[in-house]
């Protein structure tokens, strides 16, 4: 791996450092970006990279106990410590959220086309998740505020399993978001299954639940 890293020219060895941090932090990188301000879907430059050299970052990474995997499919890099530790734990409604994005995503990806991303809104996530039952009033006496549903989609966002469609701000009131492939790989079927059965419980009063992956959004995932 050594070897193979010394005959990158300086630019690419720039790259690999930036883009080792990034996956580091994001956990995931999907083939194809959604550009709001040009409203296109274009090739994702950073993942060819990593597709190109994606020998080395996975030996790099290796060695430092993660486990790197790309799906050709799907177009999906994914990066996974072997350990229990350096996980980002999705808070409850986070988690319910991620859940009914991965139902509408299994509903709809048949017609995802080329990009594998399916289009939906905040709103039709929020109430799908009323019409499953999965939301309950708090203090407040509101089933969801504005706030879960921005910090839900922000966290979402971090790991690029959603993307905002708009260049505007994120809205708890709705946006027109793209549920990106990645999410095959935070909740593939069996995890959506263990997690369904979770739910469940939840709603029989038998304690939450939450879901994990590599990074910290913002921080070091080491």
């Amino acid at each position: 791996m050594l070897e193979e890293y010394e005959k990158l020219h300086s630019g690419e060895k720039e790259d690999f450092r930036r883009l080792a941090n990034y996956l580091l932090s994001h956990t995931y990188m999907v083939r194809y970006e959604y550009q709001p301000s040009q409203q296109m879907t274009l090739p994702n430059k950073d993942y060819q990279t990593v597709s190109r050299l994606f020998d080395i970052f996975k030996d790099y990474f290796e060695l430092s106990g993660w486990r790197l995997e790309k799906d050709d499919n799907y177009g999906i890099l994914s990066l996974a410590s072997r350990y229990d530790h350096n996980r980002f734990r999705l808070d409850r409604f986070t988690t319910l959220f991620l859940y009914m994005c991965r139902l509408i995503y299994e509903e709809k990806r048949e017609d995802a086309g080329n990009y594998k991303a399916v289009p939906t809104c905040t709103t039709d996530v929020v109430e799908r998740m009323r019409t499953y039952g999965l939301l309950e009033k708090g203090k407040t006496g509101k089933e969801t505020t504005k706030k879960e549903r921005i910090d839900a989609q922000r966290t979402l966002s971090h790991f690029n399993i959603i993307r905002k469609m708009e260049t505007s701000p994120w809205d708890g009131d709705g946006n027109r978001i793209l549920i990106l492939p990645s999410i095959l790989s935070i909740l593939p079927n069996q995890g959506l299954n263990n997690l369904y059965r979770e739910i469940e419980e939840m709603k029989a009063g038998e304690g939450g639940t939450t879901d994990e992956t590599s990074g910290d959004p913002g921080g070091d995932a080491l």
